[in-house]
């Protein structure tokens, strides 16, 4: 089944009737509900009323859940909007953010002025400014390929986050589902992916730092992105035992050139 991004524009799913088709599926709201609970359950929220961002909250079944949990009313104000365009707030005036099934949408191109990237990191960059310095956000999103991944995560770190990709039941087809868990303060360590106890599997599928050190930015599978400097020496170290010849190991190994003498 194809992908509904490489369809149509999101309006075409998302207008007014399509919106009471979804809200009418008792099937499609159950599913929504139960992402939505976990999603509030990453934001690891202190004991107190916090002030959420509900991105990409269509006929407000997500926000239901947080207003359920004390959080906000769903019959608060709305904004219509492209994400790609970035979030429209005041600096630090969230306490957190949630989103589901929404995020994918911004690796697609549905117009030639579309730039998934420049179009990523105007809305990472924007919603972390919008952020307290504190804050969480956790997107649950259905990312199509590792690449995609990758491409989400990178551009978050660009924007001033760290945090990572939360994979719950990873060795399932269909309960798998991917959370793209983010903070705007200092480092954090990940929660375990539900259903990942006693896997080999990782359940962090992207761990990655503000700092930017690529080597703590490993890909979907656990291994190190290309040619990053933990790339590198995994290579070396292949090469080493099949016998290649080898240059030894420096600081430098692995290091960005800048391209400047």
């Amino acid at each position: 089944m194809s992908r509904p991004e490489h369809l149509a524009p999101p309006e075409v799913f998302y207008n007014e009737s399509e919106a009471r088709k979804y809200s009418e599926n008792s099937r499609m709201v159950d599913i929504q509900l139960q992402m939505s609970e976990r999603a509030l359950e990453l934001l690891a929220l202190p004991d107190s009323i916090c002030y959420i961002l509900d991105l990409g909250c269509g006929s407000g079944l997500s926000g239901h859940i947080l207003e359920t949990n004390g959080h906000r009313e769903v019959e608060g104000d709305l904004i219509l909007g492209d994400l790609g365009q970035g979030v429209p707030f005041r600096a630090g005036v969230f306490d957190a953010a949630v989103s589901v099934s929404a995020l994918q949408w911004l690796c697609n191109a549905d117009k030639k002025s579309h730039n998934p990237v420049k179009r990523l990191y105007k809305f990472f960059s924007s919603l972390y400014a919008s952020l307290s310095r504190t804050a969480r956000a956790v997107f649950q999103f259905y990312p199509e390929n590792n690449e995609q991944v990758e491409l989400i995560t990178s551009q978050a770190m660009k924007a001033g986050f760290y945090g990572g990709v939360v994979v719950d039941f990873p060795n399932s087809t269909k309960a798998k589902k991917f959370f793209l868990v983010l903070i705007t303060g200092e480092n954090m360590v990940l929660p375990q992916g539900l259903g990942t106890r006693g896997a080999s599997h990782q359940q962090n599928e992207a761990i990655f730092s503000r700092k930017g050190k690529q080597d703590s930015l490993r890909g979907t599978r656990g291994k190190p992105l290309k040619k990053s400097k933990a790339w590198v020496l995994e290579k070396k170290q292949r090469w080493k035992r099949q016998g290649k010849e080898t240059r030894a190991d420096s600081k430098y190994s692995g290091r960005h050139r800048s391209g400047r003498f």
